[in-house]
């Protein structure tokens, strides 16, 4: 790398793309991370304590993505709608929980399909905390995965905790939740009201759950911000980007090197292969296929490490499609198909935010358009692809026909290359369906690829 880069840079960018797998505005994590560490710095806490609860902050929601296609399934309504609405319901209300549960199941459907899903969330209590418990542990796996200390996992798994006992997974109360959990769950809610209701409003809730879901010695501290009109208004109008980065304790500041980045973006990789059953491993994959028509092609070693990590995050934007178009079995409507072609927008947005990913964000996001211009969503054609964006054309499509979708069954290699065949000249780079089959020729058993990136 030509420039030291701090992973505080790469984490924050990349919690943009959690915002959308919650339903949440971008921007949603890395203000909640602002509000945490102010706490932390009212509570005096230590440097290291500090560094973890930021990273914690900024990773809270990395086992969202696990829950989409169940969440979707469970209540029959797009996940994105569904997550945010209960998340800012009092669960603990068994009347309110109730009223809003009937207004959100089967949001498309007729009454009878929401009567079916009602009941069936009523009788779905043990799921929903299995489903509840799974976040948590996949997100607390992926801090430790990353190489942050225990406590920055602690502080992910229980952050669903309620003071009273009452949350999840493991219905702790009181100061037997972690610290950081107890001041994580706190700034998520203050800034999902505060979007909604201003600082009054977010004082409001905070005040309600007092002693039920949040620690009242932390929700007297928030309280006291009360006046502070000049902090709600900076929180609410600015880019947060560089205030997050300048709020990781100075002395603890984390480098990183290239392995370390290729580890984030596996991890992140395989958050957004989570959202769906159908795409299972499948960015790991596209990924590995890349890096082997890459070297097929003899390209140099920093190409093939661009395209590497080019193919793990190609998808990042299909955090912001639901699970009912992603897991659809029939054919999808208009309206669906839009959804979907607006995913590599997302993919742009994000990985560009990205410093140490801006050399590859434009080339993953072009993954499907076609040498033709018959692609989408900007319809480029021609030399408007560079090659690492034809690698990932032809490596996306084959992954695709290779692997079982809601639709059809895996095909296998000789039905695969010949549709990709049909393409040649027109959608995609005949050198690099050459390179795919000698690849695929080379490689005995696809399934266990281990890509190791040329140093």
């Amino acid at each position: 790398m030509s420039a030291r880069i701090n992973l505080s840079e790469v984490i924050s960018a990349l919690s943009c793309a959690l915002d959308l797998t919650e339903g949440q505005p971008i921007g949603h994590t890395m203000r909640t991370c602002l509000i945490g560490m102010r706490l932390s710095r009212e509570l005096d806490m230590n440097p290291s304590d500090s560094a973890a609860l930021y990273y914690a902050l900024l990773l809270k929601d990395a086992g969202c993505s696990n829950n989409a296609a169940r969440l979707c399934q469970l209540f029959g309504t797009d996940d994105l709608e569904l997550k945010p609405r209960m998340r800012n319901v009092d669960r603990q209300n068994r009347v309110a929980l109730a009223v809003e549960t009937a207004r959100t199941v089967a949001m498309e459907g007729g009454l009878s399909d929401k009567l079916r899903h009602f009941v069936g969330v009523a009788r779905a209590e043990d799921v929903m905390k299995e489903i509840m418990g799974l976040r948590c542990e996949r997100g607390a796996d992926i801090a430790i995965r990353l190489g942050f200390p225990q406590a920055t996992a602690d502080a992910v798994r229980h952050l669903d905790e309620h003071w009273n006992g009452k949350g999840h997974p493991d219905g702790l109360a009181g100061p037997a939740i972690p610290l950081m959990s107890r001041i994580a769950n706190l700034a998520q809610v203050i800034d999902v009201f505060h979007q909604h209701d201003g600082s009054r409003g977010a004082i409001g809730i905070a005040r309600r759950r007092s002693g039920t879901w949040f620690d009242p010695a932390l929700v007297d501290r928030v309280v006291g911000w009360r006046h502070e009109s000049s902090w709600w208004e900076r929180l609410d109008s600015t880019d947060p980007t560089d205030e997050v980065i300048g709020a990781e304790p100075a002395s603890q500041l984390r480098w990183v090197s290239e392995e370390d980045l290729d580890v984030v973006a596996r991890a992140f990789a395989d958050i957004i292969d989570a959202k769906s059953p159908y795409t299972y491993s499948h960015s790991r994959n596209v990924a590995s296929y890349a890096l082997g028509i890459a070297r097929e092609m003899k390209l140099d070693s920093g190409t093939q490490r661009r395209v590497y990590r080019a193919g793990l995050l190609h998808d990042i934007g299909k955090l912001g499609v639901s699970n009912s178009i992603l897991d659809k079995a029939g054919p999808l409507t208009d309206s669906e198909r839009k959804s979907v072609e607006r995913h590599p927008f997302f993919t742009w947005e994000i990985l560009s935010r990205v410093p140490a990913f801006r050399d590859f964000a434009w080339s993953a996001a072009l993954h499907h358009e076609r040498l033709d211009g018959s692609g989408y969503p900007w319809h480029l054609s021609g030399n408007r692809l560079d090659m690492t964006a034809r690698i990932l054309c032809v490596a996306d499509v084959y992954e695709a026909l290779t692997a079982d979708r809601p639709y059809r069954a895996s095909l296998p290699w000789i039905e695969s290359s010949r549709i990709l065949n049909e393409g040649r000249g027109t959608a995609f780079d005949p050198t690099v369906l050459d390179a795919l089959a000698a690849f695929r020729s080379a490689v005995a058993d696809m399934t266990e690829l281990v890509p190791l990136v040329a140093a």
